[in-house]
């Protein structure tokens, strides 16, 4: 079992930049591929970037790429999203989680998520 809690949300103006923490508790931390995932209104959710067990390989959704930023301390239990250079379009609760049983990209392939948390960007 792991729980995850997510932090960092809020509202920021476009062009700005917000860094999301999520905390991990319960198992061995390092025994995790993490991902985060988005879900704004209406829409499902969707994959935002993933990042494996001990920080070597990372993966991102191709609208973020080279504006977000996924990385992983793992003496802090703590897998982090840098979001540089924000747009509307990124507006969404956004929920981190763990273990995914085999693609990382596919949300319900995770065992455990987080609360999740609200991220507004505002034209």
């Amino acid at each position: 079992q792991v729980q995850l809690i997510e932090s960092g949300g809020g509202l920021v103006q476009a062009g700005g930049s917000l860094r999301l923490s999520c905390a991990a508790s319960g198992r061995t931390f390092t025994s995790y591929t993490i991902g985060w995932f988005r879900q704004a209104p209406g829409k499902e959710r969707e994959f935002v970037a993933g990042i494996s067990r001990f920080g070597q390989h990372t993966y991102y959704e191709d609208s973020v790429k080279g504006r977000f930023t996924i990385s992983r301390d793992n003496a802090k239990n703590t897998v982090y999203l840098l979001m540089n250079s924000l747009k509307p379009g990124d507006t969404a609760v956004y929920y981190c989680a763990a273990d995914p049983v085999y693609g990382l990209r596919v949300s319900r392939n995770y065992n455990y998520w987080g609360q999740g948390t609200q991220v507004t960007v505002s034209s």
